[in-house]
């Protein structure tokens, strides 16, 4: 199984936490995952809450595990709650149905890996993500 090397996580990261940083977003933790679920790189701003990176990697995860985003994930979480439910209970809590976390893909599309934020507001989450693949040349 390919994925993201160790130099694409950290630059993704990177990237997210700069842009948080010049956007005055709240300190957030970003996880950065391989196609298996596997953190590549966790990285914790100072200041960010003590539940952030695992948030960051749940919501990671969730896009992994569903094919999709994880705020893809919380529209379908509002429309169909009891299948959310099992699917918490099968990922043991898991997955986290709130924007924040997105696929990561290369320029052909091939599946690299998820990225996940938490800190601030979960749309601001996810701008810092997108920002943080975006400067890693990589693609959602």
């Amino acid at each position: 199984m390919t994925g993201l090397t160790l130099a694409q996580a950290e630059a993704i990261a990177d990237g997210a936490l700069r842009h948080a940083r010049a956007t005055g977003a709240a300190p957030l933790a970003v996880a950065v995952l391989d196609p298996g679920g596997h953190v590549v790189v966790l990285k914790r701003a100072d200041g960010a809450g003590i539940l952030r990176p695992e948030i960051a990697r749940a919501k990671a995860y969730g896009a992994l595990g569903m094919g999709m985003s994880s705020r893809a994930i919380a529209e379908r979480a509002e429309a169909q709650p009891t299948f959310f439910a099992s699917l918490a209970a099968v990922t043991g809590g898991r997955l986290a149905p709130a924007a924040g976390g997105v696929l990561v893909r290369d320029a052909d599309g091939t599946l690299l890996g998820a990225t996940g934020a938490s800190g601030d507001l979960s749309d601001v989450d996810e701008a810092c993500v997108l920002a943080g693949i975006a400067s890693a040349a990589l693609a959602t």
